[in-house]
C-alpha cells in the first residue's frame, strides 16, 4: 500500500474543496498585495498634495476594501481548509479502525504496542497536516507565482522573466535543497520517536518488574539515550531551518532592492507615475510571504512518507483473503477442523523457538487440555491455533485453509483469567457477544451460566452497573458474565486461557462444571497450569520448552507416566 491509498484518494474525494481553499488563499494574498500596493500609492499621492480629495478617494476606498477582503478571505480559507481536513481525519480514523479491529490479534503479533500507539497517536494526526501545511501553501504559492509574473509582464516582459527566475529560486531551488538536506534527518527523527513510544509502553507494562529487579536506572539511561538522539537530530534540523530562513530573508530584501531599481527606472522613462514607485516596492512583501512557506511545506514530506509506509504495512495485512467470509454458514452450524502439521514458531529477534515441530488434529467438538509451566510455549501455541500469529514453519489450517486467513472473531471465542468488564450494565456487557441480542437471549445466556440467582438479588437486575473493571463482582461472577457473552457469540471453537486462575477451589470447581456443561458440542482448547478437571478432556497435552513431552487421554497418562500421576495427585490431595 502506497501513499496513493492514504493521500490521493482523499485529494480526489475532496478536490473541489481543496480548489476552493487554494483559490481563497490566493485571493487573500492578492488582497494583501493590493492593500500594500494601494497604500503605497495613497501615501505617495497624498505626499504630492493633490488639489482635490477626490483624486485619492478611490485609493482610500481600495485600501479599506483590500483590508477587509484580506481578513475575510483568510478566515473563509481557513474555515474551508480545516473543515475539509477534519473530514479527512475522521475518514482516516474510521478506515484505520476498520483495518485494525477485525484482525487485532493478527496485527498485534507483527507490531509492537508502542508502534501501534505511534500509528494511532502520531501518524494519523501527522497526515492531516499534509493538506494544511504542505498542499495548500504550495498550490497557493504556485498560483501567486503565475499571477505575479503575468502582472509584471504587462509592464515589462523582460523584467517579468528575470523575476520569474528569481522567484523560482525561492519557490523551487531552496525548497529542493532543503528537502535534500533534511530528508534523512526527518526520517531518523520519526523513527526515533517511534522507538521512544515502544520503550515507554514496554516500561509501562513492565513497571513492577523494572522496580522489583532494581534496574530502573538501566531503563532510564536507555530512555534518556534514545531521547537525546532525537533531541540532537531535532536541534540540527532547527539549526538548518534558522540558516535557511536567514538566506530567504536576505533574498527577500534583495528582491525589494531589485524592485526599487526597476520602478525608479520605469519612472525615469515615464512608463509609470512616480506615485506607483512605492506601490510596487511595498507589494513585494506579501508576495515574498506567499513564497517563503514553500520550503517549510516541502521539508515535511519525509515525515509524511514514514507515516505512509507504516500505514501501508498495517493495511497490507488486510489484503490476505478471508476465504470464508462471503459464503459461510450461520455460526451455530459451522464446523471447525483445526490441523497443525510440523508447526514451529520463533519470535522476531530471538533464536530459540517458542514451539517446535508440533502436530495436532482437532476435529469439531474435541476437548484438549494444554499443560505446562510458564515459558513452555502454551500461549504461543494458543496464538497459532487462533491465527493470531503465523508459524515460522509448518502449516496451521482451519478447514483446509490457513487459519490466519479467517476472521478470528467469527470462529474463536476466548475466556482468559481476567476478562474485561466495561463500566456499563450487566446486560450491555453480555450483549458484547452479539450486538443485536434480544432481552430474551441475554436472559437465557445468563441462566445457562447460572447468573440468574445473582441478578435476581440485585435491585436493578440486568440494568445494574458493574463498575470499572467489574469491581462490583467477585472473580467467579466476572467469569460467568464473560462466559454468557461467549454463549451469545456462539463460535464453534472456545479457547480457555487459564480462566480459573486466582479463584478459590470451590468457585473453581463450580465454574469448571458450568463451562463443560454449557459449551457441550464446541471445540474446547484449555490452557492451564494444573490438572483439576482434566479428566473431562478428550486429550491432555503436556509441553516443555516448546515441545510435547506427554500426550494422551487422562486414563492413558495416569497408566503410563509416573510424573503425570504425581502431578495429578498434587492437584487432588483428598482423592
Amino acid at each position: 500500500m502506497t501513499s496513493k491509498g492514504w493521500f490521493k484518494r482523499y485529494m480526489y474525494r475532496y478536490l473541489w474543496r481543496f480548489m476552493i481553499a487554494a483559490l481563497l488563499g490566493s485571493f487573500a494574498v492578492c488582497c494583501a498585495t493590493g492593500l500594500l500596493f494601494t497604500s503605497g500609492y495613497l501615501i505617495s499621492k497624498s505626499a504630492m498634495r493633490p488639489e482635490n480629495i477626490l483624486m485619492v478617494y478611490v485609493p482610500i476606498v481600495l485600501v479599506r476594501t483590500f483590508g477587509f477582503g484580506k481578513a475575510v478571505m483568510q478566515y473563509v480559507q481557513r474555515l474551508v481548509g480545516h473543515d475539509t481536513t477534519m473530514r479527512i481525519l475522521s475518514d482516516m480514523r474510521v478506515r484505520l479502525y476498520r483495518v485494525l479491529e477485525p484482525q487485532a490479534l493478527f496485527i498485534r503479533s507483527r507490531f509492537r504496542t508502542g508502534e501501534m500507539l505511534g500509528l494511532l497517536a502520531d501518524d494519523i494526526e501527522q497526515l492531516q497536516q499534509i493538506y494544511l501545511q504542505t498542499v495548500l501553501p504550495i498550490v497557493t504559492a504556485l498560483v501567486i507565482y503565475a499571477a505575479s509574473v503575468i502582472v509584471l509582464g504587462s509592464f515589462d516582459v523582460m523584467f517579468a522573466l528575470w523575476m520569474a527566475l528569481y522567484f523560482a529560486v525561492l519557490l523551487f531551488i531552496i525548497p529542493g535543497i532543503s528537502l535534500w538536506v533534511v530528508k534523512s534527518r526527518q526520517q531518523r527523527v520519526k523513527q526515533g520517536r517511534s522507538l521512544i513510544y515502544e520503550q515507554l509502553t514496554d516500561a509501562l507494562f513492565g513497571l513492577r518488574d523494572w522496580a522489583m529487579s532494581g534496574r530502573t536506572a538501566t531503563f532510564m539511561n536507555a530512555y534518556d539515550d534514545a531521547e537525546s538522539k532525537v533531541f540532537r537530530l531535532e536541534k540540527r534540523l532547527k539549526s538548518w531551518q534558522y540558516t535557511r530562513n536567514f538566506v530567504t530573508q536576505l533574498l527577500t530584501g534583495f528582491a525589494v532592492l531589485i524592485m526599487i531599481v526597476w520602478a525608479s527606472g520605469q519612472v525615469e522613462d515615464g512608463k509609470i507615475a512616480l506615485a506607483y514607485m512605492a506601490a510596487f516596492v511595498l507589494a513585494m512583501f506579501p508576495l515574498m510571504d506567499a513564497f517563503l512557506p514553500a520550503a517549510d511545506a516541502v521539508e515535511r514530506i519525509p515525515t509524511y512518507q514514514e507515516s505512509f509506509k507504516r500505514l501501508g504495512r498495517v493495511e497490507s495485512m488486510q489484503g490476505e483473503p478471508t476465504q470464508q467470509a462471503d459464503s459461510q454458514q450461520p455460526l451455530s452450524n459451522q464446523k471447525a477442523h483445526i490441523s497443525l502439521l510440523s508447526v514451529s514458531y520463533c519470535h522476531e529477534g530471538y533464536t530459540n523457538q517458542s514451539i517446535r515441530e508440533l502436530t495436532l488434529d482437532i476435529p469439531q467438538g474435541k476437548r484438549i487440555a494444554i499443560l505446562g509451566s510458564s515459558g513452555a510455549g502454551k500461549t504461543t501455541l494458543l496464538n497459532v491455533i487462533q491465527g493470531a500469529i503465523v508459524p515460522s514453519s509448518g502449516r496451521a489450517n482451519l478447514n483446509g485453509l490457513p487459519i490466519h486467513h479467517f476472521d478470528q472473531a467469527e470462529w474463536f471465542a476466548v475466556l482468559n483469567q481476567s476478562p474485561h468488564l466495561f463500566d456499563t450494565t450487566i446486560a450491555n456487557n453480555i450483549r458484547l457477544g452479539k450486538r443485536r441480542a434480544t432481552e430474551e437471549e441475554i436472559h437465557e445466556a445468563a441462566q445457562r451460566v447460572k447468573l440468574d440467582p445473582l441478578i435476581a438479588s440485585l435491585p436493578q437486575g440486568y440494568l445494574t452497573k458493574v463498575e470499572e473493571m467489574g469491581q462490583r463482582f467477585s472473580g467467579g461472577e466476572r467469569q460467568r458474565i464473560a462466559l454468557a457473552r461467549i454463549l451469545l457469540q456462539d463460535t464453534p471453537v472456545v479457547l480457555l486461557d487459564e480462566p480459573t486462575t486466582g479463584l478459590d477451589p470451590t468457585t473453581e470447581r463450580n465454574l469448571l462444571a458450568t463451562l463443560l456443561e454449557v459449551l457441550e458440542g464446541k471445540t474446547l482448547i484449555w490452557v492451564t497450569h494444573h490438572l483439576l478437571g482434566v479428566e473431562h478432556m478428550d486429550e491432555v497435552i503436556f509441553m516443555e520448552q516448546g515441545s510435547i513431552t506427554m500426550r494422551g487421554t487422562h486414563d492413558q497418562l495416569m497408566a503410563n507416566f509416573e510424573r503425570y500421576r504425581k502431578l495429578y495427585q498434587l492437584d487432588h490431595p483428598f482423592n
